[in-house]
């Protein structure tokens, strides 16, 4: 019965995918990506149109029949999914400086981009979604992980693996599908490695369609944006802290740590480039 909202969430997400493309297109909301190639963005919305919807039934059964279809995780993971996504959407559509009504160019400064050029931009005055979103991330981890009844330092622990799993998916998603398919490593990875199902029946109804949208990502046919790849983050960084003891969390930290350093001082694109089989599972997958 707890794969029951997964499963859910999953046929909500097949089902509101093509009514989203279209009226992403039909409203002009598209980016370009590293191809020059004009998508749907962002397509990280599909999560939320298809969570909101599946918990109509799924809250129905759950308190009517009745079923125990929800973890009592799914209260601070649906808190800071959501959040995540909010602060996602606010970042794609008023982070981006796009030209004025009849002007021919942008303005010049381009967008602050990684932590040092939002940190630049606070200090210049400038309101920068990217620290508004760093700023959002913090507290809604905090207050999300106090309800999983952590030690304090379990709970700063917990906390700061969130903050730096919801970033890194972030620094990952430079091309088309790079994103949901960390988040597809990670969950194999974890899952077989404590071999606990939990995490995901607690996480699905999120996961579910953010894989949907990874897929439409992937093939090069929408693009996440910053709500959908924070969001991969988020469910990640949660995937993290439900299934791993302290240790587990405190080596999950420092890789999360490294890959954020190198990602604000190197180029990740390069790196896997150069790296023999992450280019191939870089490019599976993507039209040719």
């Amino acid at each position: 019965m707890h794969a029951l909202p997964f499963v859910i969430s999953l046929v909500s997400a097949v089902a509101l995918a093509p009514a989203l493309l279209r009226m992403l297109l039909a409203g002009g909301h598209t980016r370009v990506n590293y191809r020059a190639r004009a998508l749907p963005s962002p397509f990280g919305v599909l999560v939320l149109l298809a969570a909101v919807a599946a918990l109509v039934p799924v809250m129905l059964v759950q308190v009517l029949a009745p079923a125990d279809l929800l973890h009592p995780e799914t209260v601070p993971v649906a808190l800071y999914a959501l959040g995540v996504l909010a602060l996602g959407l606010i970042d794609d559509t008023l982070g981006e400086r796009r030209a004025a009504p009849g002007a021919v160019e942008p303005p010049a400064r381009a967008p602050a981009r990684g932590w040092r050029g939002h940190g630049a931009a606070v200090l210049r005055g400038e309101l920068s979604t990217g620290a508004l979103k760093a700023v959002g991330s913090l507290g809604l981890a905090l207050f999300a992980t106090s309800m999983l009844g952590l030690s304090n330092g379990r709970w700063l622990l917990a906390t700061a693996v969130l903050v730096l799993a919801t970033n890194a998916f972030n620094l990952l998603d430079l091309r088309p599908g790079r994103a949901v398919k960390a988040f597809v490593v990670l969950g194999l990875g974890v899952g077989l490695g404590s071999g606990e199902a939990r995490p995901l029946w607690a996480l699905g109804l999120f996961a579910a369609p953010a894989l949907v949208a990874g897929f439409y990502d992937v093939r090069e046919r929408a693009m996440l944006g910053d709500t959908g790849a924070n969001l991969l983050g988020a469910l990640g960084g949660l995937w993290l802290v439900l299934a791993l003891s302290g240790g587990g969390q405190a080596v999950a930290l420092a890789l999360l740590a490294a890959l954020t350093v190198y990602g604000e001082l190197r180029s990740i694109s390069d790196f896997v480039e150069r790296t023999p089989g992450l280019r191939q599972l870089d490019s599976f997958g993507r039209p040719a």
